[in-house]
Order: structure tokens, then C-alpha cells, then sequence
């Protein structure tokens, strides 16, 4: 069986969720009592954040890239970024990585595409929802992604780093966050929002509006994860 491994820290509560979800994952298929085999390297996200809002991403690369290796002398077979926005320089890690990479982009696009949406939006860090490793993956099968207004994706990352990445949901930022799902679906026909960030989730996914479809790309990254996992 192929040892997981996840770059976590990124931040603690997104490597938290990611244990659970695998380790739920690997018990709905495996009936057996055992326990999935995962390492876990944590890194500092406050660095990592600090690093990518000053565009050193040469740096954040190779400070990521030393955690990937840690994961691969640790014995893990193939490997995840348990977060969004360190997927900004994926690509780079991906070709100098000891180990298979599985980009929570293209898993949660496959999905996406699986569904027949054509048009959604995407939450998450200031940097997930201005950066173009989105877009630019989706494109590929034909979907739009629409980003929210400069000003929405201010507020979003504010909250975000602010609240959620601290495990904090606040109700009055809860309902800001909805308010810009309601807009974006009313003004530009979007059929779903992406929560590109480990945290929303949890924030989000009891909206109490049957009209407003989030979708979480944590899970399609963990089941193409368990997948691998079991691979003979």
C-alpha cells in the first residue's frame, strides 16, 4: 500500500481536516480495522503567506519543495499540498519533487467537468482568486471561472486570514461571505462557488439556501489521495 504523505501547517486546521477526510475515506473502502498510512511535514503558513505577498516565489518553492522531501525520507510514496494557495507554484514543485504530486486543481476541475457546470467562482486566499492556476487548468475543458469584485476578494482574504484560518466563524462574516455567493449567482449565472480554501467549508456549508451550490475541492483531492493509496 502507498504511503500518503501532506504538507500541512498550511494552516492547522486545513492539515486537521485533511487527516479526517482521509482517514474517513480509507475506512468507508478498507473494512478491515487498519488505518491509512500518512506522514505528515507542518510547515509555518504565516512564512509561507508572508513570502508569496512579496512575490518571492523562488522561495516559497524551494521552502516547500524541503518540506516534500522531508515527506519523501519519511517514506511517503506520493504527496499533497493541504492547502490552496501554496498550488500557485505547484508545477515548479511538482518537477524538482522526489515524489508524485496530486494538484488539488486538476482533481477538483475533473470534477467540476464531471458535474456539466460551465461557470462557477472561486473563494479562498486573495492570492487563489487572482492567480491564473485556476483559470488556466479549468479553461482546458471549457469552464469559467468569474472571480469576485477586487473589493469581495479584499474582504474575503480578510476574513479568511483573519477569522477562519483561526478556526473562528463569525456569524456577520458568515453572512458577507453568502451575500457575495447570492451576487455572483444572480449577476454573472454562476452554477457553483469553490471553496478554495480548507476552511470555508465548514463556514459555508450550511447556507440555508438551496439556491447557493459550494463545492469542496479537500474532498475530491482526498478521494484522488485514497485512490493512489490503494493502487496495487
Amino acid at each position: 500500500m502507498n504511503k500518503l504523505g501532506l504538507v500541512g501547517g498550511i494552516g492547522p486546521a486545513s492539515t486537521i481536516e485533511y487527516y479526517r477526510l482521509a482517514y474517513g475515506e480509507y475506512r468507508s473502502r478498507v473494512t478491515d480495522g487498519s488505518a491509512p498510512p500518512i506522514v505528515i511535514d507542518s510547515v509555518d503558513v504565516n512564512l509561507m503567506l508572508n513570502m508569496i505577498g512579496k512575490r518571492q516565489l523562488p522561495e516559497v518553492t524551494e521552502y516547500l519543495l524541503g518540506s516534500v522531501s522531508n515527506l519523501a525520507n519519511a517514506g511517503a510514496d506520493f504527496g499533497l499540498l493541504a492547502a490552496h494557495t501554496p498550488h500557485i507554484v505547484f508545477d515548479a514543485i511538482a518537477r524538482a519533487s522526489p515524489i508524485p504530486l496530486i494538484s488539488v486543481v486538476r482533481t477538483t476541475c475533473n470534477a467540476v467537468a464531471r458535474t456539466g457546470m460551465t461557470r462557477v467562482s472561486l473563494f479562498g486566499t486573495r492570492f487563489t482568486m487572482s492567480g491564473r492556476f485556476y483559470p488556466d487548468v479549468f479553461s482546458e475543458v471549457g469552464i469559467s471561472i468569474v472571480p469576485p469584485l477586487l473589493g469581495e476578494q479584499e474582504e474575503i482574504h480578510h476574513l479568511y486570514t483573519t477569522e477562519l484560518i483561526n478556526g473562528l466563524v463569525v456569524p456577520e462574516s458568515r453572512d458577507r461571505l453568502l451575500a457575495i455567493a447570492r451576487r455572483l449567482r444572480e449577476d454573472h449565472d454562476v452554477q457553483a462557488v469553490i471553496l478554495a480554501g480548507t476552511e470555508l467549508p465548514p463556514a459555508l456549508k450550511d447556507s440555508g439556501d438551496a439556491s447557493l451550490h459550494f463545492l469542496d475541492p479537500s474532498v475530491f483531492h482526498v478521494r484522488a489521495a485514497i485512490d493512489r493509496m490503494l493502487e496495487s
